[in-house]
């Protein structure tokens, strides 16, 4: 066996057993998918979700960053610095504040990301998610409520599976995306990075709601990823996209969650044998 497949016949065998843990724990892992960025080989992939289109929630902050930075309205981590304003949505304190693109992705700011798709129009905005080829495509947002700039991305018409996540972060990295190389730098800079197992981890968590059977949001369970890339020095790069879907409510996001597990079940998955 070549040290390729036995390489991931081992990771497939440890995922297994990883995926079983968190189920017994919370009945929620749907996916678990790690793909080599330069060859594309899947290394992992666990749970029968994975081709399953779901809200992108949070993890959207990548491709806003890139529209941002590509048009011109974003310039660097520490600029611009929007300030918050009454009535903006600010569930938690650290949406109360100013707020920049570095700290936007940090601290998840859903009102920093409705300020972009503001400036950037609902054309120009159309045309980037077009371009990207991200998900469905679809950023009209709730029926008849005219809110896509707003809203698209929450819990409402966009949607993109665990696959194409992975397929776009790949895409993103090989520079192979509607926008300039600065543009794909500068956010994979701001991207919030953490460390473990001699890996250096970046990633973006998300929180969305649960669908129905009529179409409508389950606001009791939620749906989390947790969808980034993970580089070793001197070694290879890996995408990753982790999904849960709760079953019933709980009492942390359901993003940090994915985030917290993942990063946890990290240095099982790409042990070498």
């Amino acid at each position: 066996m070549s040290g390729t497949a036995s390489w991931t016949s081992r990771c497939a065998v440890i995922a297994m057993s990883v995926l079983f843990l968190t189920e017994a724990a919370s009945a929620a892992t749907t996916c678990t998918l790690i793909v080599d960025a330069d060859t594309g080989a899947t290394l992992v992939r666990v749970g029968d979700r994975c081709d399953q289109r779901l809200t992108p929630a949070s993890t959207f902050k990548i491709p806003l960053s890139l529209m941002g930075f590509d048009s011109g309205i974003l310039h660097d981590a520490n600029r611009p610095a929007w300030p918050y304003k009454e009535g903006y949505p600010a569930w938690i304190d650290p949406w109360k504040r100013t707020t920049t693109p570095q700290t936007w992705l940090r601290d998840s700011v859903v009102w920093y990301s409705q300020v972009l798709t503001g400036r950037l129009g609902a054309d120009r905005f159309q045309r980037y998610v077009d371009g990207m080829h991200y998900g469905n495509g679809d950023v009209t947002g709730d029926a008849g409520r005219g809110n896509g700039l707003t809203a698209a991305w929450l819990s409402s018409s966009l949607r993109i599976s665990a696959s194409e996540q992975v397929d776009f972060l790949r895409r993103m990295i090989h520079r192979q995306l509607p926008v300039s190389r600065s543009a794909i730098e500068r956010t994979m800079a701001i991207m919030p990075v953490t460390s473990t197992g001699g890996w250096r981890v970046r990633g973006k968590p998300g929180t969305g709601l649960r669908q129905l059977a009529d179409g409508s949001n389950d606001r009791d369970r939620h749906v989390g990823w947790f969808v980034g890339w993970a580089q070793r020095r001197g070694g290879r790069t890996l995408v990753f996209a982790r999904l849960v879907e709760d079953e019933h409510s709980e009492p942390t996001r359901a993003g940090l969650r994915a985030r917290d597990s993942f990063l946890a079940d990290w240095v099982a998955l790409v042990v070498a044998p």
